[in-house]
Protein backbone atom coordinates (compact mmCIF):
# COMPACT_ATOMS: atom_id res chain seq x y z
CA UNK A 1 0.00 0.00 0.00
CA UNK A 2 3.08 2.45 0.21
CA UNK A 3 4.20 1.96 -3.42
CA UNK A 4 3.05 5.16 -4.25
CA UNK A 5 5.55 6.53 -1.75
CA UNK A 6 8.42 5.44 -3.62
CA UNK A 7 7.86 6.65 -7.30
CA UNK A 8 11.02 8.01 -7.33
CA UNK A 9 13.47 5.05 -5.60
CA UNK A 10 13.29 1.69 -6.17
CA UNK A 11 14.22 -0.67 -2.96
CA UNK A 12 16.22 -3.58 -2.27
CA UNK A 13 15.28 -7.09 -0.61
CA UNK A 14 16.01 -5.26 2.73
CA UNK A 15 13.55 -2.32 1.93
CA UNK A 16 16.19 -0.03 1.47
CA UNK A 17 15.78 2.61 -0.87
CA UNK A 18 17.83 2.98 -4.32
CA UNK A 19 17.81 5.72 -6.62
CA UNK A 20 16.26 5.13 -9.61
CA UNK A 21 17.93 5.89 -13.32
CA UNK A 22 14.96 7.88 -14.47
CA UNK A 23 14.63 9.63 -10.80
CA UNK A 24 15.18 13.43 -10.49
CA UNK A 25 19.33 14.57 -10.65
CA UNK A 26 18.36 15.53 -6.50
CA UNK A 27 17.61 11.92 -6.00
CA UNK A 28 19.94 10.53 -7.77
CA UNK A 29 22.70 12.57 -5.83
CA UNK A 30 21.81 12.05 -2.57
CA UNK A 31 24.88 10.67 -0.42
CA UNK A 32 25.94 7.32 -0.08
CA UNK A 33 27.75 7.84 3.16
CA UNK A 34 28.68 10.00 5.47
CA UNK A 35 31.50 11.70 4.01
CA UNK A 36 29.61 12.84 1.04
CA UNK A 37 27.13 15.00 3.47
CA UNK A 38 27.61 18.63 2.53
CA UNK A 39 27.18 20.78 5.92
CA UNK A 40 25.49 20.16 9.25
CA UNK A 41 29.47 19.17 10.94
CA UNK A 42 28.25 19.97 13.98
CA UNK A 43 25.56 16.88 13.80
CA UNK A 44 28.26 14.59 12.47
CA UNK A 45 31.08 14.87 14.89
CA UNK A 46 32.27 11.15 16.27
CA UNK A 47 30.24 9.83 18.95
CA UNK A 48 27.26 12.35 17.95
CA UNK A 49 24.29 10.83 18.62
CA UNK A 50 23.42 11.46 14.50
CA UNK A 51 26.37 9.47 13.62
CA UNK A 52 25.85 6.32 16.14
CA UNK A 53 22.13 6.56 14.60
CA UNK A 54 23.43 6.14 10.94
CA UNK A 55 26.65 3.82 11.76
CA UNK A 56 25.88 1.58 14.87
CA UNK A 57 28.46 0.39 16.54
CA UNK A 58 29.49 -3.57 16.20
CA UNK A 59 28.26 -5.74 19.22
CA UNK A 60 25.26 -6.98 20.44
CA UNK A 61 22.52 -4.07 21.44
CA UNK A 62 24.59 -1.79 20.21
CA UNK A 63 21.74 -0.17 18.28
CA UNK A 64 19.96 0.52 21.74
CA UNK A 65 22.88 3.17 22.60
CA UNK A 66 21.78 5.01 19.90
CA UNK A 67 18.49 7.46 20.09
CA UNK A 68 15.12 5.13 18.90
CA UNK A 69 13.57 9.02 17.37
CA UNK A 70 15.21 12.01 16.28
CA UNK A 71 13.08 14.99 14.72
CA UNK A 72 15.41 16.88 12.30
CA UNK A 73 14.81 20.52 11.95
CA UNK A 74 15.97 22.65 9.10
CA UNK A 75 15.20 24.58 6.21
CA UNK A 76 14.26 23.27 2.64
CA UNK A 77 17.23 21.66 0.92
CA UNK A 78 19.31 21.03 4.25
CA UNK A 79 19.51 17.51 3.88
CA UNK A 80 17.12 15.85 6.65
CA UNK A 81 15.94 13.40 3.70
CA UNK A 82 19.41 12.70 2.90
CA UNK A 83 19.85 11.79 6.50
CA UNK A 84 16.88 9.88 6.98
CA UNK A 85 17.35 7.94 3.86
CA UNK A 86 21.69 7.18 4.82
CA UNK A 87 20.42 5.74 8.85
CA UNK A 88 18.78 2.87 6.44
CA UNK A 89 21.33 2.73 3.54
CA UNK A 90 24.20 2.44 5.78
CA UNK A 91 23.09 0.21 8.64
CA UNK A 92 21.01 -2.05 6.28
CA UNK A 93 17.66 -1.49 8.03
CA UNK A 94 14.09 -1.59 6.12
CA UNK A 95 13.42 2.00 5.56
CA UNK A 96 9.70 2.91 5.07
CA UNK A 97 8.50 6.37 4.26
CA UNK A 98 5.49 8.31 4.95
CA UNK A 99 4.32 11.49 3.72
CA UNK A 100 2.53 13.26 6.73
CA UNK A 101 0.73 15.10 4.37
CA UNK A 102 -1.21 12.24 2.27
CA UNK A 103 -1.12 9.63 5.08
CA UNK A 104 -3.35 8.83 7.87
CA UNK A 105 -3.69 6.86 11.46
CA UNK A 106 -4.51 3.74 9.53
CA UNK A 107 -1.49 3.58 7.64
CA UNK A 108 1.12 4.68 10.79
CA UNK A 109 -0.49 1.64 12.39
CA UNK A 110 -0.19 -0.94 10.33
CA UNK A 111 3.35 0.08 9.46
CA UNK A 112 4.24 -0.27 13.35
CA UNK A 113 2.39 -3.58 13.24
CA UNK A 114 4.69 -4.75 10.17
CA UNK A 115 7.48 -3.77 12.45
CA UNK A 116 6.49 -5.42 15.45
CA UNK A 117 6.02 -8.49 13.74
CA UNK A 118 9.33 -8.60 11.59
CA UNK A 119 11.02 -8.12 15.17
CA UNK A 120 9.31 -10.82 16.68
CA UNK A 121 10.51 -13.28 14.20
CA UNK A 122 14.04 -12.11 13.62
CA UNK A 123 13.66 -9.69 10.90
CA UNK A 124 15.43 -6.25 10.25
CA UNK A 125 14.77 -3.21 12.81
CA UNK A 126 12.16 -0.91 10.17
CA UNK A 127 13.52 2.90 10.02
CA UNK A 128 10.17 5.06 9.58
CA UNK A 129 11.21 8.49 7.86
CA UNK A 130 7.95 10.63 8.10
CA UNK A 131 8.45 13.99 6.50
CA UNK A 132 6.48 16.91 7.03
CA UNK A 133 5.47 15.56 10.58
CA UNK A 134 4.34 18.77 11.28
CA UNK A 135 1.21 18.39 8.97
CA UNK A 136 -0.05 15.17 11.34
CA UNK A 137 -2.51 16.09 13.24
CA UNK A 138 -2.24 15.17 17.61
CA UNK A 139 -4.08 11.82 16.87
CA UNK A 140 -1.57 10.58 13.80
CA UNK A 141 1.33 12.38 16.28
CA UNK A 142 0.13 9.86 19.08
CA UNK A 143 0.03 6.67 17.37
CA UNK A 144 3.75 7.37 16.76
CA UNK A 145 4.28 7.39 20.80
CA UNK A 146 3.83 3.56 21.84
CA UNK A 147 6.27 2.30 18.81
CA UNK A 148 8.62 5.22 19.80
CA UNK A 149 9.15 3.99 23.62
CA UNK A 150 9.06 0.42 22.85
CA UNK A 151 12.06 1.29 20.01
CA UNK A 152 9.83 -1.04 17.60
CA UNK A 153 10.87 1.23 15.16
CA UNK A 154 12.98 4.08 14.90
CA UNK A 155 11.69 7.36 14.03
CA UNK A 156 13.25 9.65 11.87
CA UNK A 157 10.40 12.53 11.18
CA UNK A 158 11.70 15.91 9.24
CA UNK A 159 9.93 19.23 9.44
CA UNK A 160 10.36 22.64 8.33
CA UNK A 161 8.35 24.27 11.49
CA UNK A 162 9.81 24.92 15.22
CA UNK A 163 8.85 21.60 16.98
CA UNK A 164 8.11 23.37 20.18
CA UNK A 165 4.71 24.57 18.16
CA UNK A 166 4.30 22.10 15.89
CA UNK A 167 4.66 18.51 17.59
CA UNK A 168 2.78 17.39 20.35
CA UNK A 169 4.91 17.90 23.66
CA UNK A 170 4.74 13.86 24.22
CA UNK A 171 6.39 13.15 21.12
CA UNK A 172 8.82 15.47 21.40
CA UNK A 173 10.03 14.49 24.83
CA UNK A 174 10.53 10.96 23.51
CA UNK A 175 12.39 12.21 20.54
CA UNK A 176 15.94 13.58 20.13
CA UNK A 177 15.75 17.39 18.19
CA UNK A 178 18.33 18.07 16.02
CA UNK A 179 18.48 21.30 13.81
CA UNK A 180 20.18 21.33 10.47
CA UNK A 181 21.76 25.30 9.49
CA UNK A 182 21.04 26.17 6.18
CA UNK A 183 23.74 25.27 3.58
CA UNK A 184 26.69 27.24 3.05
CA UNK A 185 27.36 28.52 -0.55
CA UNK A 186 30.32 26.36 -0.83
CA UNK A 187 28.54 23.46 0.62
CA UNK A 188 25.88 23.93 -2.11
CA UNK A 189 28.75 24.23 -4.64
CA UNK A 190 30.55 21.64 -4.01
CA UNK A 191 27.18 19.52 -4.22
CA UNK A 192 26.34 21.02 -7.79
CA UNK A 193 29.88 20.30 -8.88
CA UNK A 194 30.03 16.64 -8.17
CA UNK A 195 26.93 16.04 -9.68
CA UNK A 196 28.38 17.76 -12.82
CA UNK A 197 31.00 14.57 -13.34
CA UNK A 198 29.84 11.91 -11.02
CA UNK A 199 28.45 8.85 -12.44
CA UNK A 200 25.21 9.14 -10.65
CA UNK A 201 24.78 12.63 -11.36
CA UNK A 202 25.44 14.32 -15.30
CA UNK A 203 28.29 12.06 -15.67
CA UNK A 204 30.53 14.80 -17.37
CA UNK A 205 27.90 15.10 -20.19
CA UNK A 206 28.05 19.03 -19.80
CA UNK A 207 30.32 21.68 -18.48
CA UNK A 208 29.45 24.72 -16.31
CA UNK A 209 30.77 27.98 -16.35
CA UNK A 210 32.07 29.89 -13.78
CA UNK A 211 29.24 32.54 -14.14
CA UNK A 212 26.70 29.95 -14.67
CA UNK A 213 27.54 28.62 -11.32
CA UNK A 214 27.74 31.84 -9.41
CA UNK A 215 24.09 32.51 -11.05
CA UNK A 216 22.88 28.78 -10.26
CA UNK A 217 24.00 29.42 -6.44
CA UNK A 218 22.02 32.73 -6.18
CA UNK A 219 18.87 31.48 -7.04
CA UNK A 220 19.24 28.19 -5.11
CA UNK A 221 19.46 30.34 -1.70
CA UNK A 222 21.11 27.78 0.09
CA UNK A 223 18.90 25.02 -0.89
CA UNK A 224 20.57 22.04 -2.33
CA UNK A 225 17.45 20.89 -3.80
CA UNK A 226 16.96 23.42 -5.62
CA UNK A 227 19.97 24.25 -7.12
CA UNK A 228 20.41 20.67 -8.50
CA UNK A 229 16.65 20.84 -10.37
CA UNK A 230 17.79 24.25 -11.80
CA UNK A 231 21.12 22.02 -12.83
CA UNK A 232 19.31 19.51 -14.26
CA UNK A 233 17.20 21.94 -16.22
CA UNK A 234 20.13 23.77 -17.50
CA UNK A 235 21.84 20.66 -18.74
CA UNK A 236 18.89 19.15 -20.17
CA UNK A 237 17.79 22.61 -22.10
CA UNK A 238 22.08 22.44 -23.52
CA UNK A 239 21.55 18.46 -24.23
CA UNK A 240 18.52 19.23 -26.44
CA UNK A 241 20.20 20.93 -28.96
CA UNK A 242 20.99 19.57 -32.54
CA UNK A 243 24.40 18.24 -31.48
CA UNK A 244 23.64 16.82 -27.99
CA UNK A 245 27.36 14.86 -27.93
CA UNK A 246 29.45 17.76 -28.60
CA UNK A 247 29.76 21.94 -28.27
CA UNK A 248 29.68 24.04 -31.81
CA UNK A 249 33.91 23.57 -31.58
CA UNK A 250 33.42 19.90 -30.84
CA UNK A 251 33.83 20.00 -27.56
CA UNK A 252 31.34 19.26 -24.67
CA UNK A 253 28.27 21.42 -24.20
CA UNK A 254 28.90 23.83 -21.76
CA UNK A 255 26.07 25.69 -19.69
CA UNK A 256 26.37 29.26 -19.58
CA UNK A 257 25.03 31.95 -17.72
CA UNK A 258 22.15 32.12 -20.69
CA UNK A 259 21.05 28.18 -20.68
CA UNK A 260 20.56 29.09 -16.47
CA UNK A 261 18.23 32.16 -17.05
CA UNK A 262 16.39 30.02 -19.80
CA UNK A 263 15.68 27.00 -17.18
CA UNK A 264 14.23 28.87 -14.22
CA UNK A 265 13.32 32.59 -15.03
CA UNK A 266 12.66 33.88 -11.47
CA UNK A 267 13.80 32.19 -8.64
CA UNK A 268 11.09 31.23 -6.08
CA UNK A 269 11.45 33.39 -2.95
CA UNK A 270 11.95 31.21 0.25
CA UNK A 271 9.49 31.84 1.73
CA UNK A 272 6.35 29.86 3.52
CA UNK A 273 3.26 31.92 4.34
CA UNK A 274 1.79 29.67 7.25
CA UNK A 275 5.85 28.50 8.96
CA UNK A 276 8.47 29.96 10.31
CA UNK A 277 9.72 31.94 7.29
CA UNK A 278 6.88 33.72 7.71
CA UNK A 279 7.22 35.49 11.19
CA UNK A 280 11.36 35.30 10.30
CA UNK A 281 10.57 37.91 7.70
CA UNK A 282 8.04 39.97 9.22
CA UNK A 283 10.06 40.01 12.22
CA UNK A 284 13.30 41.49 10.23
CA UNK A 285 11.05 43.62 8.31
CA UNK A 286 9.73 45.81 11.61
CA UNK A 287 13.26 45.18 13.08
CA UNK A 288 14.76 46.99 9.60
CA UNK A 289 12.31 49.76 9.87
CA UNK A 290 12.95 50.18 13.79
CA UNK A 291 16.43 50.51 12.90
CA UNK A 292 15.59 52.91 10.09
CA UNK A 293 17.30 50.96 7.47
CA UNK A 294 15.39 51.64 4.62
CA UNK A 295 17.35 49.88 2.23
CA UNK A 296 16.81 46.13 4.42
CA UNK A 297 13.12 47.44 4.99
CA UNK A 298 12.44 47.80 1.16
CA UNK A 299 14.20 44.36 0.98
CA UNK A 300 12.23 42.64 3.48
CA UNK A 301 8.86 44.48 1.66
CA UNK A 302 9.99 42.67 -1.77
CA UNK A 303 10.70 39.05 -0.54
CA UNK A 304 6.74 39.16 0.93
CA UNK A 305 5.36 40.80 -2.15
CA UNK A 306 7.27 38.27 -4.54
CA UNK A 307 6.37 35.37 -2.39
CA UNK A 308 2.46 36.53 -2.71
CA UNK A 309 2.05 37.84 1.38
CA UNK A 310 -1.45 39.35 1.77
CA UNK A 311 -0.60 42.79 1.09
CA UNK A 312 -3.07 43.80 4.38
CA UNK A 313 -1.13 41.58 6.62
CA UNK A 314 1.94 44.22 5.84
CA UNK A 315 -0.30 47.01 5.71
CA UNK A 316 -1.69 46.53 9.22
CA UNK A 317 1.79 45.43 10.30
CA UNK A 318 3.42 49.13 9.21
CA UNK A 319 0.29 50.93 11.02
CA UNK A 320 1.48 48.92 13.94
CA UNK A 321 4.95 50.05 13.20
CA UNK A 322 4.03 53.54 13.23
CA UNK A 323 2.11 53.65 16.41
CA UNK A 324 4.97 51.40 18.00
CA UNK A 325 8.24 52.60 16.82
CA UNK A 326 7.21 55.89 15.52
CA UNK A 327 5.21 57.35 17.64
CA UNK A 328 4.82 61.02 18.76
CA UNK A 329 8.12 61.34 17.07
CA UNK A 330 6.53 62.04 14.13
CA UNK A 331 2.76 61.89 14.13
CA UNK A 332 2.40 61.88 10.53
CA UNK A 333 3.67 58.51 10.15
CA UNK A 334 0.39 56.81 11.59
CA UNK A 335 -1.21 59.04 8.98
CA UNK A 336 0.53 57.11 6.05
CA UNK A 337 0.46 53.78 7.47
CA UNK A 338 -3.33 54.30 8.32
CA UNK A 339 -3.75 55.58 4.46
CA UNK A 340 -1.92 53.42 3.46
CA UNK A 341 -3.75 50.36 4.39
CA UNK A 342 -6.65 51.68 2.90
CA UNK A 343 -5.20 52.55 -0.19
CA UNK A 344 -4.16 49.09 -0.35
CA UNK A 345 -7.24 47.60 0.56
CA UNK A 346 -8.53 49.60 -2.23
CA UNK A 347 -6.57 49.43 -5.34
CA UNK A 348 -5.22 45.46 -4.44
CA UNK A 349 -2.18 44.91 -6.18
CA UNK A 350 0.27 44.53 -7.90
CA UNK A 351 -0.41 48.56 -7.65
CA UNK A 352 -0.71 48.13 -4.05
CA UNK A 353 3.55 47.53 -3.60
CA UNK A 354 4.17 51.10 -4.57
CA UNK A 355 1.56 52.37 -1.62
CA UNK A 356 3.23 49.94 0.92
CA UNK A 357 7.05 51.03 -0.20
CA UNK A 358 5.99 54.89 0.12
CA UNK A 359 4.53 54.08 3.52
CA UNK A 360 7.79 51.80 4.34
CA UNK A 361 9.95 54.54 3.34
CA UNK A 362 8.27 57.24 5.94
CA UNK A 363 9.06 54.93 8.38
CA UNK A 364 12.28 53.69 8.17
CA UNK A 365 13.41 57.11 7.65
CA UNK A 366 11.14 58.89 10.20
CA UNK A 367 12.73 60.10 14.40
CA UNK A 368 11.52 57.23 15.78
CA UNK A 369 10.02 57.00 20.16
CA UNK A 370 8.53 54.39 21.61
CA UNK A 371 7.96 56.67 24.55
CA UNK A 372 3.87 56.25 24.02
CA UNK A 373 4.05 52.70 23.85
CA UNK A 374 6.22 52.74 26.87
CA UNK A 375 3.94 55.35 28.62
CA UNK A 376 0.47 52.74 27.71
CA UNK A 377 2.53 49.74 29.61
CA UNK A 378 3.64 51.38 32.47
CA UNK A 379 -0.01 52.72 33.20
CA UNK A 380 -1.41 49.45 32.46
CA UNK A 381 0.81 47.36 34.90
CA UNK A 382 -0.21 49.93 37.70
CA UNK A 383 -3.72 49.58 36.83
CA UNK A 384 -3.48 45.20 36.99
CA UNK A 385 -1.31 46.01 39.70
CA UNK A 386 -4.74 47.44 41.97
CA UNK A 387 -2.90 50.81 41.55
CA UNK A 388 -6.52 52.78 40.96
CA UNK A 389 -7.93 54.51 43.36
CA UNK A 390 -10.94 56.62 42.91
CA UNK A 391 -11.74 59.18 40.56
CA UNK A 392 -11.22 62.96 42.09
CA UNK A 393 -14.69 63.95 43.18
CA UNK A 394 -13.88 67.37 41.32
CA UNK A 395 -13.37 65.36 38.07
CA UNK A 396 -16.81 62.72 38.45
CA UNK A 397 -19.73 63.50 36.73
CA UNK A 398 -22.34 65.59 37.57
CA UNK A 399 -24.87 65.70 34.71
CA UNK A 400 -27.68 63.18 36.58
CA UNK A 401 -29.58 64.10 39.02
CA UNK A 402 -28.39 64.12 42.54
CA UNK A 403 -24.66 63.90 41.48
CA UNK A 404 -24.24 67.29 42.76
CA UNK A 405 -25.42 66.76 46.40
CA UNK A 406 -22.90 63.82 46.68
CA UNK A 407 -19.91 66.93 45.73
CA UNK A 408 -19.68 65.64 42.25
CA UNK A 409 -17.83 68.30 40.14
CA UNK A 410 -17.32 70.52 42.93
CA UNK A 411 -14.24 72.90 42.43
CA UNK A 412 -13.52 71.38 38.73
CA UNK A 413 -11.66 74.23 37.33
CA UNK A 414 -12.39 74.53 33.39
CA UNK A 415 -9.07 74.64 31.28
CA UNK A 416 -10.24 76.59 28.77
CA UNK A 417 -11.04 79.44 31.20
CA UNK A 418 -7.00 79.24 32.44
CA UNK A 419 -4.28 80.83 30.62
CA UNK A 420 -2.77 78.54 27.61
CA UNK A 421 -5.66 76.38 28.12
CA UNK A 422 -4.20 74.34 31.76
CA UNK A 423 -5.94 74.40 34.52
CA UNK A 424 -4.25 73.67 37.80
CA UNK A 425 -5.25 70.57 39.89
CA UNK A 426 -4.80 67.03 39.98
CA UNK A 427 -6.41 64.92 37.53
CA UNK A 428 -4.75 61.33 38.70
CA UNK A 429 -6.71 59.38 41.94
CA UNK A 430 -4.91 60.15 45.51
CA UNK A 431 -3.09 57.06 45.42
CA UNK A 432 -0.89 57.97 41.95
CA UNK A 433 -0.56 61.74 42.24
CA UNK A 434 2.71 62.37 41.00
CA UNK A 435 3.39 59.79 38.85
CA UNK A 436 4.35 60.19 35.48
CA UNK A 437 4.18 57.40 32.71
CA UNK A 438 4.69 59.54 29.12
CA UNK A 439 8.67 60.41 29.05
CA UNK A 440 8.89 62.15 25.49
CA UNK A 441 12.24 61.98 23.48
CA UNK A 442 14.22 64.49 22.25
CA UNK A 443 13.72 63.00 18.03
CA UNK A 444 12.05 64.88 15.48
CA UNK A 445 8.56 66.38 16.60
CA UNK A 446 8.36 65.17 20.08
CA UNK A 447 10.92 67.35 20.79
CA UNK A 448 8.46 69.75 21.09
CA UNK A 449 5.96 68.03 23.32
CA UNK A 450 8.69 67.71 25.70
CA UNK A 451 9.41 71.16 25.40
CA UNK A 452 5.53 72.12 26.07
CA UNK A 453 4.83 68.83 28.38
CA UNK A 454 7.51 70.48 30.68
CA UNK A 455 5.54 73.71 30.84
CA UNK A 456 2.27 72.13 31.58
CA UNK A 457 3.52 69.65 34.01
CA UNK A 458 4.84 72.90 36.28
CA UNK A 459 1.91 74.17 35.54
CA UNK A 460 -0.37 71.36 36.96
CA UNK A 461 2.38 71.16 39.89
CA UNK A 462 1.73 74.57 40.85
CA UNK A 463 -1.76 73.76 42.66
CA UNK A 464 -2.66 70.21 42.92
CA UNK A 465 -5.51 71.51 44.87
CA UNK A 466 -9.22 71.62 44.33
CA UNK A 467 -10.59 74.96 46.35
CA UNK A 468 -11.89 77.22 44.08
CA UNK A 469 -13.01 77.06 40.64
CA UNK A 470 -10.53 79.82 38.85
CA UNK A 471 -13.39 80.37 36.80
CA UNK A 472 -13.21 84.08 34.47
CA UNK A 473 -16.09 86.07 35.25
CA UNK A 474 -19.68 85.59 32.93
CA UNK A 475 -19.04 81.57 32.41
CA UNK A 476 -20.59 79.29 34.47
CA UNK A 477 -18.51 76.01 35.37
CA UNK A 478 -19.08 73.16 32.97
CA UNK A 479 -20.22 69.90 34.51
CA UNK A 480 -18.45 67.89 32.89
Amino acid sequence: MFDDLFSTVTTDSAGTPTARASSPLAVRMRPASIDEIAGQEHLLVPGSPLRRLIEPAEGAGSTRSAPSSVILWGPPGTGKTTLAYLVATVSGRRFVELSAVTAGVKDVRQVVEDARRRLATGGDETVLFVDEVHRFSKSQQDALLPSVENRWVTLVAATTENPSFSVNSPLLSRSLLLTLKPLETDDVRALVLRAVTDERGLDGSVELDEEATEHLLRLAGGDARKALTILEAAAGAVLSDDDPATGADGTTPRIGLADVERAVDVAAVRYDRDGDQHYDVISAFIKSIRGSDVDAALHYLARMVAAGEDPRFIARRLVISAAEDVGMADPSALQTAVAAAQAVQLIGMPEGRIVLAEAVVHLATAPKSNAAYLGVDAALADVRAGKVGTVPPHLRDAHYAGAKQMGHGDGYRYAHDWPHGVAPQQYLPDVLAGSRYYDPSDRGYERQVAERLERIRGILGSDGGSGGTGMRPGREAAGT
